[in-house]
Formats: C-alpha cells, sequence, structure tokens
C-alpha cells in the first residue's frame, strides 16, 4: 500500500504550505475534501503555532503536514542593513516616510526545540521541511511520533543527500514553482531545473516516493506529473485565489491579471531566491540583487513601505508570489479546486 493509500487520501494532491498565504482554513478544506491540506510554521511563534494546530484538530480529524523552514538565522551584518536601507531611501522619500531601525529578529523561524515541542503535543501525520533538514537530534524527534518526514530537493545532489538522512519521500522543487526555492547544498541556481527535467532524474536516483512540485496548475498537469513517477504532487499557486487563501487583494488581482505571465526568481522580500510576479521594486533594482540583506533579514526593511504602498493601491512592494503558471488559478472553493485538479470536477 503506498503512502498516499496509509494517510487515507483520495487523491495523491498535496496543499503547499504558503507562509504568509494562509492559515487553518485553507489546509482544513484541501484535508477535508480529500487531498493532505499543510499548515506553514514559519511565521508562527510556538503560541501561535499550538493554537493554530488546536483550531485543526478541533475541526478535523483529517492528517496534515506541518512544514518548518531549516534554515540557519545569520547574524545581523550592520553594512548590510545600512548598505539595503540606503537602496531604500528614495522610495521612503517618496511615500514620506521615516525608514525603520535595522532589523534584529529573524523574522521566520527555523526548525527549533520549542517549534518541536508543540508538535510533539499534537502529533501531526506529516512533518516537511523546507532548506534541508534540522539537526538530527530534532528529526529523530519528529520520527519518534510516528510522523512521516518531507523535505525538498531542487537537484539529485540534494534528493540523495534527503534520502540518506531518512526522509520517507521527496519534494522534486522545480524551477518553475512560486514561493521561495528549497536548495541548501549550493546557492548556484543554475543547478537547478524544471519539473519535467527534475522529477524523473529524481525518480530513478532514489528509493523512496518522490513529489512533484513546481507548475502543476491543472489536472493535466497532474496527471503528466505521474505519469513520469511522481507518488503524489504538491500544488502551491493554484490554491492562492481560493475564498480560503489569505492573500490580500491586489495579490488576488495580479494573480488574475496579465501581469502573471511574467514572473522571476528574486531575493529582494527575503534575503533568498523566491518565485513571483515582477513589480516595480524587482524591475528596479534587478530581482536578485547583492544589496539585499541574507535571508530573512531583508523583509523588515520593506514592511513599512510595503504597508503604505498597499494602503495606496499599490503592489509595487508586495511580494506577488507566483509560479511560472497562473492559469489554473481560480477564484473557487479549495474543495472544488481539488476535485478539479483531481480531474474530478468538470471543465
Amino acid at each position: 500500500m503506498s503512502w498516499i493509500h496509509e494517510l487515507g487520501l483520495r487523491w495523491p494532491i498535496l496543499q503547499a504550505p504558503m507562509a504568509g498565504a494562509q492559515g487553518v482554513e485553507l489546509a482544513i478544506a484541501v484535508s477535508e475534501a480529500g487531498g493532505l491540506g499543510a499548515l506553514p510554521s514559519a511565521m508562527l511563534d510556538p503560541e501561535a503555532l499550538d493554537a493554530a494546530l488546536g483550531d485543526y484538530r478541533r475541526r478535523s480529524a483529517r492528517p496534515l503536514n506541518v512544514n518548518a523552514f531549516s534554515h540557519v538565522t545569520p547574524p545581523v551584518d550592520a553594512a548590510a542593513q545600512a548598505r539595503w536601507q540606503a537602496s531604500l531611501a528614495p522610495y521612503y522619500a517618496e511615500y514620506g516616510l521615516t525608514p525603520p531601525e535595522p532589523a534584529t529578529g529573524p523574522g521566520r523561524r527555523p526548525f527549533d526545540a520549542e517549534t518541536c515541542a508543540v508538535l510533539e503535543a499534537h502529533r501531526p501525520a506529516v512533518v516537511s521541511f523546507h532548506f534541508g533538514l534540522p539537526s538530527p537530534a530534532l528529526l529523530a524527534r519528529v520520527k519518534a511520533w510516528g510522523a512521516r518526514v518531507l523535505s525538498t530537493a531542487t537537484t539529485v545532489e540534494e534528493a540523495r543527500w534527503l534520502e540518506a538522512r531518512g526522509v520517507d519521500a521527496i519534494i522534486a522543487q522545480g524551477l518553475e514553482a512560486g514561493g521561495h526555492r528549497g536548495h541548501f547544498l549550493s546557492d548556484d541556481l543554475s543547478l537547478q531545473l524544471g519539473t519535467l527535467a527534475l522529477l524523473p532524474q529524481v525518480a530513478a536516483a532514489v528509493e523512496v516516493p518522490v513529489v512533484a512540485a513546481g507548475g502543476i496548475a491543472g489536472p493535466r498537469s497532474v496527471a503528466a506529473a505521474l505519469t513520469l513517477g511522481a507518488s503524489a504532487v504538491q500544488v502551491g499557486t493554484a490554491w492562492l485565489r481560493c475564498p480560503e487563501s489569505t492573500i490580500r487583494p491586489l495579490h488576488r488581482e495580479a494573480l488574475a491579471s496579465d501581469a502573471a505571465r511574467h514572473t522571476a526568481l528574486t531575493n529582494l522580500y527575503s534575503g533568498r531566491p523566491a518565485r513571483g510576479i515582477v513589480t516595480r521594486l524587482m524591475r528596479e533594482l534587478g530581482p536578485l540583487s547583492e544589496r539585499a540583506p541574507a535571508f530573512p533579514l531583508a523583509a523588515a526593511g520593506l514592511a513599512p513601505l510595503r504597508a503604505a504602498a498597499e494602503e495606496a493601491g499599490s503592489g509595487d512592494f508586495s511580494p506577488l508570489w507566483a509560479g511560472q503558471d497562473t492559469s489554473g488559478c481560480r477564484a473557487v472553493p479549495a474543495a472544488e479546486q481539488l476535485r478539479w485538479l483531481a480531474g474530478d470536477g468538470g471543465p
């Protein structure tokens, strides 16, 4: 019996965890409809994570994937922060804002003992990681309650590394995927492949199940990924216009516009490459810039500017995360979207 059937899923479709774009509502909707819902933890402190998991369990008995980041928070580099503020100064002047104090906090939490303790209390069926894996001791604690462990690979080398460390399945993330890249062995983006090239190579290189991610935008791409060796698919962008997502109206409008046809990898919004719709900030500073502080310290400098611009009706400084194919990003309930992705929901 496959791991998908062992989890009791009706369809081999995983909802991608999308920090800042969703809460428990989307996870519940997908899980209750027969997929695997996910809850991102990187932007939640332990108290908020505990509350979210409690809310999920009160409302659903279905399996859940809790996702965490495995990055190492860098020390604050005063010189890098000063360069970043100098780059943003003209925009702050444009909006009549005073630049904020340099960031001193992480903004996004890596998986740590506190987060692990919260998960131990709730025992989610699946725990997935982005940017590698946590320490062996923390990983052992996750496995001790019987959780299936997934992590993202953007290259064959990363897939082999993850398999050697005991993951139960590998998410092969193609270059088309929206949001943050999951790479961790090398920062060289030229090593990363599109999904159609990466997926069969990873499937041939490892013995554990492989989940396809990136460019999965409709029932035909779901079927294609399964044909190429995936045991399941992970879908992110296609859920963003569903009412259960928490993205802002500007983001929803951009996803439904011609602007969504042009996406790029950018490190401006967080300090690490992530794919989103091209914005004014990306055009004027260049989507990938050495001026952005290391992940995740870039975000704080943009926060007041983003808020002011959005208040004025502009998404010029907002991270409008999206994959390369937004054609399946429909404004329908998540359960209906899941059935459609599975080929069971009409045209």
